[in-house]
């Protein structure tokens, strides 16, 4: 976000669950001086097709958008991958524990009751715009009490010796939270640079290649990532059974797992609903398979002719194979055809 003198109106994009709704929230905000509503979108299309977040200081959005509760979290955490850090309110339209939970995992750094004075809504956006977290004494009991409940890191030999520092430590705990590198770097006075080697050490030590299977290992009695496992091991589109499960293959593919970005492809393929499904759809293949034929290319750099011939003919066996069996394809014939996508 670009900085400005203390002096200038703090710049806000305002949406809110309907046109009508979002016009009478920004009316009200416009009311403070030290508040500018720079714009109002009402839905997600409006939102995501927002020229330039980097002209807006905060971001007032609702948890229900498209008339669809919890489309709000969904739209926040792709805005956070498209443009970066974004700072964000989230409108609650219930004081629910999971509700408030999800705001913050969403990246919310502050959250809001629809039933709240506009004074407190001015000021909460100030405290945002400042860098401060925003929530009332209950909705921070909520998230002590998250934080006390969380699953401690098991991470023993044999013998039962820690395998990690307390650094390392520190380290698996903020991943588990949806921390990116340089969120974890920021909070531990670290150098990105460094939190990437130390995950490197973290993923040696545990036998694990990724921050999914680390996700799976520090938080092994969750549902949603046993789930989400199964999923990937299993190769069973009915594995993302819930909206947890959904997420969390969310997360995991925005920080640029490439499994978690397949497995959403499939996903949305083989549940297509809406036309946003098949959006969805294309767009993880595209970045998924973007990614493949870039490391493909870069291997083949590396190859000589001979070796490129001999590894074509591993793949031609390898989809013989596939196509004398036929469970292997299922999750592909979900998708349509592309014809059928551009239409």
């Amino acid at each position: 976000m670009r900085q400005q003198s203390s002096s200038a109106p703090i710049r806000v994009l305002v949406s809110d669950d309907t046109r009508v709704h979002t016009e009478l929230l920004a009316d009200a905000l416009k009311r403070d001086g030290s508040l500018q509503v720079v714009a109002s979108a009402s839905g997600s299309g409006a939102l995501i097709g927002h020229a330039d977040l980097n002209d807006i200081d905060v971001l007032l959005l609702s948890s229900t958008l498209d008339e669809q509760p919890g489309r709000g979290f969904e739209i926040l955490q792709r805005l956070r991958f498209s443009h970066g850090y974004v700072p964000a309110v989230m409108l609650l339209d219930s004081s629910k524990h999971e509700m408030i939970l999800e705001a913050f995992r969403s990246g919310a750094r502050g959250v809001l009751g629809r039933l709240e004075p506009v004074e407190i809504f001015s000021k909460c956006l100030r405290r945002v715009h400042e860098g401060q977290i925003w929530a009332n004494s209950e909705q921070m009991g909520v998230l002590a009490h998250a934080l006390a409940s969380s699953h401690a890191v098991c991470a023993v030999d044999a013998r039962g010796v820690n395998l990690l520092s307390k650094r390392e430590l520190e380290i698996v705990h903020s991943v588990a939270q949806g921390l990116t590198n340089l969120e974890i770097a920021a909070r531990l006075h670290l150098s990105p640079h460094t939190i990437k080697n130390c995950l490197f050490r973290i993923f040696d030590k545990l036998g694990v290649s990724n921050r999914v299977e680390l996700l799976v290992m520090t938080m092994s009695r969750n549902d949603h990532v046993q789930s989400g496992l199964q999923y990937l091991l299993e190769d069973q589109n009915e594995s993302i059974h819930d909206e947890a499960t959904l997420v969390a293959f969310q997360r995991a593919a925005e920080r640029g797992v490439l499994l978690a970005q397949l497995a959403l492809a499939r996903f949305y393929a083989a549940n297509a609903t809406k036309p946003s499904d098949v959006l969805d759809t294309y767009a993880w293949y595209a970045v998924a398979c973007g990614r493949v034929s870039r490391a493909w290319k870069d291997v083949a750099k590396m190859m000589t002719v001979d070796q490129v011939l001999q590894a074509e003919h591993i793949a031609e066996s390898l989809l013989d194979k596939m196509e004398k069996e036929p469970s292997l394809r299922t999750h592909d014939q979900a998708l349509p055809h592309k014809s059928t996508m551009r239409e």
